[in-house]
């Protein structure tokens, strides 16, 4: 049984039954917590985010690239902080657990295998955001083809906003609100 797992079925949580299936299914729970997806498949980046009705041109499609990949970058850094914390409690924690008894050594033993198990997330959550960032990498590097500036974010913003408001002109139908209108003609209108 997964360490998780074991956690769980310390206890009267839950039923001897349901700690019997999940013995049973372990490596199956050890196999779905391994794979699980955190953060978004290359799939989803590409068809999804990076989608042409939004982002018609490679440009866009790099500029939100980079923003894509400073947020992952960002949240990284986060969780740099957020796992350095959790450590000091921790090894607080594991050195306070030597001179404590009773009722506060239970109280610790039962914090030192929570912060096992947030370590254990945090770890998998910083795997996966790396994924990301070196996914954001590979598909800015696919679009850069030298024709638009990488330097300048605003060098490309005027075509791609056009292009993207000229695609969502098309969508308007005679059911779509005077807000959608508005929101779809004015800014086409003021950017020709």
């Amino acid at each position: 049984m997964s360490n998780e797992l074991s956690l769980i079925c310390i206890d009267d949580l839950l039923t001897d039954d349901d700690k019997s299936y999940l013995e049973s299914i372990g490596e199956e729970i050890s196999d779905t917590m391994n794979k699980r997806q955190i953060h978004r498949t290359e799939t989803e980046m590409r068809v999804s985010v990076l989608q042409d009705g939004k982002h018609p041109t490679p440009a866009a499609k790099y500029w939100q690239s980079v923003r894509e990949q400073g947020v992952m970058v960002d949240g990284l850094i986060q969780l740099g902080f957020s796992y350095r914390r959790l450590d000091v409690k921790y090894r607080k924690a594991k050195a306070e657990l030597l001179t404590t008894t009773g009722f506060k050594k239970e109280e610790l033993e039962i914090d030192i295998e929570e912060m096992e198990v947030a370590k254990m997330n945090t770890k998998a959550q910083a795997f996966d955001r790396m994924r990301e960032v070196k996914l954001w990498s590979k598909i800015k590097q696919e679009l850069d083809d030298g024709s638009f500036n990488t330097e300048n974010v605003d060098d490309h913003q005027k075509d791609s906003l056009m292009k993207t408001l000229e695609n969502r002109a098309k969508a308007l139908t005679g059911s779509s609100s005077q807000a959608e209108i508005i929101n779809v003609l004015g800014p086409l209108e003021t950017i020709q």
